[in-house]
């Protein structure tokens, strides 16, 4: 998790998968995510997932975990949600980018495996986006990547279409696509209504099916 890289984008990579290092999960159809938060170093303790997760650092300073749930706190206030670019971990050596999220909530909760407590923050799918040139935030519509698919469907696709986008064959900032949009009826839950394309194309087709 890393708040406002560089003063810019906040981005979280999550995993649902088997043996995942945290308790990640997903509700509501994948618009909403919980994600745990991050343990100390192992440089501070040689058994991180005995300590409860820290606020802060040894000198005061918020840790990311503290960022997460000070801008939780002020949108519970009435201020903005913090926008959060999530990518999840579907197998070793790759991510996929799953869309932005509004985190809306943040709590402390026991953890009853593990006897110590851990940080929770809930975040809600949006379709606004992060212009990355001008750090604007655009509204956008029927963006179909927004809504979340399950990690056996996106492993099932990655597979069938070799990694590669099926229009260009680029390997490159790659997104799974719903060929009947989701905002028309499109499911997110079988194969053959996803596939994989490529960033530009698929902005190139927003809503429309090609």
């Amino acid at each position: 998790m890393n708040f406002q890289v560089g003063g810019g984008t906040t981005v979280i990579l999550m995993s649902v998968r088997k043996g995942a290092p945290y308790a990640d999960r997903t509700e509501d159809n994948g618009e909403i995510l919980i994600y745990e938060g991050h343990d100390v170093p192992k440089n501070e303790s040689p058994s991180p997932k005995t300590v409860d997760q820290p606020m802060t650092l040894p000198s005061g300073k918020l840790t990311q975990n503290g960022k997460f749930f000070q801008a939780a706190e002020a949108f519970k206030k009435g201020g903005l949600p913090e926008l959060v670019k999530v990518y999840e971990k579907i197998k070793d050596g790759i991510w996929v980018y799953n869309g932005v999220f509004e985190l809306i909530d943040a709590w402390v909760e026991e953890s009853t495996l593990e006897n110590r407590k851990v940080f929770k923050f809930k975040l809600n799918v949006t379709d606004k986006s992060i212009n990355q040139k001008n750090k604007r935030v655009e509204e956008l519509k029927d963006i179909s990547h927004n809504r979340m698919i399950p990690t056996s469907v996106k492993l099932e696709v990655w597979k069938r279409d070799n990694g590669k986008c099926t229009q260009c064959g680029s390997d490159d900032n790659l997104h799974f696509d719903h060929i009947l949009p989701f905002s028309k009826g499109g499911t997110s839950l079988r194969s053959d209504n996803i596939r994989l394309l490529c960033a530009r194309h698929n902005l190139q087709k927003s809503s429309h099916i090609i």
